[in-house]
């Protein structure tokens, strides 16, 4: 629970930062949502969830989204990411690439993940894509087993790296 209380500074930064860019500045918005195939720690899920960006200009955007998945423990992430487009001259293709951090919500948990990755962007209407989107990374975590008599607790780390193959779909409003 503290862990989740100290997340709270730098979620009121990141929604300020988010607001002061829309007050002064053309933004647009875009929202969708992914699914898809999710490896972590040797098993697959099933991975899906509701995603937001606010674009700040033709080629950079701050996204957002709530993923879960169905590996043990259910966990469910929420990811935070830089995201930049790439012009393709002659083309609507968006391709992209990403980077930013994580927190995983399973038990023993929240624990602090960083995600790289990309993909692109393929029209399918006027404001609507269909993306395909490869993202990986690790996930910092830790545990606290207790000793044979029960009495002390060691504290072990470890590093699991994810992948995740999606696609969904997004709409850009203008």
């Amino acid at each position: 629970m503290k862990k989740i209380l100290q997340s709270f500074p730098l979620l009121f930064f990141i929604l300020f930062f988010l607001y002061s860019f829309e007050s002064h500045s053309q933004v647009s918005w875009i929202i969708g949502g992914r699914m898809g195939l999710s490896i972590a720690d040797g098993s697959a899920g099933f991975h899906f969830g509701p995603t937001g960006e606010v674009l700040f200009n033709r080629n950079m955007s701050v996204g957002t989204e709530f993923n879960i998945n169905t590996q043990s423990g259910t966990p469910i992430e929420w990811g935070n990411m830089f995201k930049y487009y790439f012009d393709v001259p002659g083309s609507d293709i968006r391709p992209y690439a990403d980077g930013g951090f994580s927190l995983i919500f399973v038990s023993g948990g929240p624990f602090f993940g960083i995600r790289f990755g990309g993909g692109a962007n393929f029209p399918v209407a006027p404001n609507l894509y269909i993306p395909a989107d490869l993202q990986f990374g690790p996930v910092f975590t830790s545990s606290s087993t207790p000793d044979y008599f029960g009495f002390q607790s060691t504290s072990t780390s470890r590093t699991i790296f994810y992948f995740t193959i999606t696609t969904g779909i997004r709409y850009y409003i203008p």
